[in-house]
């Protein structure tokens, strides 16, 4: 009997999957709930642009069009670049638009006996346990606005709803300091990326807007608001911890790869597991590591006015790269700060009064009419929610301290037949996605094995245990891998049976940046 690949999401992850379930003979089911394949890139921020720079964003066997000049493209290019991908390989044929996961139960085996297993899914293989997964999806009928229930079948879940959307979070006031007070409205940066240019334009034209938030989506909010409203209604972005800000990706000259995303960078950084030399040489090159961030603070603090504007993290750069939260400001977006038009401000406590906000430290309120929050996504929750079956909820959702918990960043140890793709971070996410995806067709043509699911467990235990001594667990949190992107890279083509030495000669492996070009078509036999 054929067996049921079922994809939850088409953005990137859902389509790279489907195109690499296809490569080997399968015949997906990809369940999107939009009209259109290219997940978050569908609603995003107008003045948002691509957050690295296009030569490591993008397929390793499509190419962006020439007609593309820029280095960082808009947000509206890459749109059309995903979707150009998924028409160009055919994709679309099994993709099921305005249909809505609502939740996965797995059936056929019960949980005693799901835990009784040695091997993963009993044998470690992808389609080695007995029961299946029922999908129960909500389908918008195109000739009205019912919604018709249904439930699918797969013997193979493959998870790529994305931690950046879906449920917003934000932040909890004691009662009688929340929103509730508030005499204007607050939404969150997810409604806001939600309109259309023209309803965001018209929403913010002439109000005191106050933004909350450090990260990219808040920048851009704040820059938009800037252009449309000028000095005569300046915004405030109140920013609780600061993050490092980049107007370019070459500081001093220097291209980042260089300095942060070859081999020789990873030396300089302890990883899971490692030995007693690689542990000695990684607390050898701590110095080095040291230098290299401050030579790129010393570039940011010259290229843009951080200090006058009180606005240098106390985070050292690297600690910033290693947590996924260092991004690129928009063109001209300090020239906003000189002229007036954006006012920043620093704020560990804040809470609304019926005027606006309390700020920490400010007598006075600060008076709006608009506040946004852009704090972020409770992509942990998100992840819960799916779960029909209350123990695959709590183990998948790990612990307050501890991000979720998977082995190689996908596969659950106590959950069978079920993979997820996109919920670790990376610098560049396009690369890791396509990665995993790989790794993981090949793991449903059964073409390896897992380990049992007691090593399986040790190694997720390790991992843990690693970024808490070395990252906190703040950093941890967020699940970034980018400092060991090319470390991580190398067990995945273990696994497959891949030289995970990419580059030919010595020294251009350890010290050319590495990109998914470089991981093009793996294959054990070649």
């Amino acid at each position: 009997m054929e067996k049921r690949v079922a994809i939850i999401g088409a953005g990137l992850g859902g389509l790279l999957a489907c195109k690499c379930a296809v490569s080997k003979g399968f015949k997906p089911t990809v369940f999107e709930a939009k009209d259109q394949v290219g997940g978050l890139w569908t609603q995003t921020i107008e003045s948002t642009k691509l957050q690295i720079a296009k030569p490591y964003y993008q397929f390793s066997d499509f190419p962006w069009p020439d007609s593309v000049k820029d280095m960082f493209p808009h947000n509206s290019q890459l749109l059309d670049y995903i979707q150009s991908y998924a028409q160009h390989f055919h994709l679309l044929q099994y993709v099921k638009f305005n249909s809505e996961v609502v939740s996965i139960d797995y059936v056929g085996e019960s949980e005693d006996e799901i835990q009784s297993y040695e091997l993963w899914g009993g044998d470690g293989k992808a389609f080695g346990s007995k029961g299946k997964w029922n999908l129960k999806v909500h389908h918008t009928k195109e000739d009205s606005t019912k919604l018709c229930w249904q439930v699918h079948e797969a013997e193979f879940v493959i998870l790529c709803i994305g931690r950046f959307s879906g449920l917003a979070d934000i932040p909890e006031f004691p009662e009688g300091h929340g929103p509730e007070v508030f005499s204007g409205k607050v939404i969150h940066s997810m409604d806001y990326s939600a309109m259309d240019n023209a309803s965001a334009a018209n929403f913010i034209k002439g109000k005191n807007i106050v933004v909350i938030g450090s990260g990219k989506s808040a920048v851009d909010i704040a820059f938009e608001c800037a252009q449309e409203n000028g000095i005569e209604k300046p915004c405030t972005m109140i920013q609780r911890t600061i993050h490092w800000m980049l107007p370019d990706a070459e500081p001093w000259g220097v291209n980042f790869g260089y300095l942060f995303f070859n081999r020789f960078s990873e030396l300089m950084v302890h990883k899971p597991g490692e030995g007693f030399f690689q542990n000695i040489l990684a607390f050898l090159l701590t110095p080095l590591r040291w230098g290299l961030s401050k030579f790129v603070e010393s570039y940011l603090r010259w290229k843009l006015p951080l200090k006058k504007y009180g606005m240098i993290p106390k985070c050292s750069f690297v600690d910033d790269i290693s947590s996924c939260t260092i991004f690129f400001l928009p063109d001209k977006f300090f020239d906003e700060v000189e002229e007036g038009s954006i006012v920043l401000k620093k704020s560990k406590r804040l809470s609304f009064c019926k005027e606006g906000l309390l700020v920490d430290g400010e007598v006075d309120p600060l008076k709006a009419d608009i506040v946004i929050f852009a704090t972020g996504y409770r992509g942990d929750q998100k992840l819960k929610n799916i779960f029909a079956s209350p123990n695959f909820a709590n183990i998948i959702a790990g612990t307050p301290t501890s991000s979720v918990p998977l082995y190689r960043q996908m596969i659950h140890p106590r959950i069978p037949q079920l993979a997820v793709v996109g919920y670790a971070e990376a610098i560049s996410n396009l690369y890791t996605f396509e990665m995993r995806c790989q790794w993981l067709s090949f793991f449903l043509d059964q073409k390896f094995q897992f380990p049992s699911v007691k090593q399986m467990e040790n190694d997720v235990k390790m991992w843990e245990n690693h970024m808490k001594k070395y990252a906190g667990n703040n950093m941890y949190r967020r699940a970034c891998i980018a400092s060991t992107q090319i470390w991580y890279n190398d067990q995945l083509c273990k696994d497959i049976g891949c030289n995970p030495r990419r580059k030919k000669g010595f020294f251009k492996d350890l010290f050319e940046p590495y990109g998914i070009a470089d991981y093009k078509g793996l294959d054990p036999n070649s």
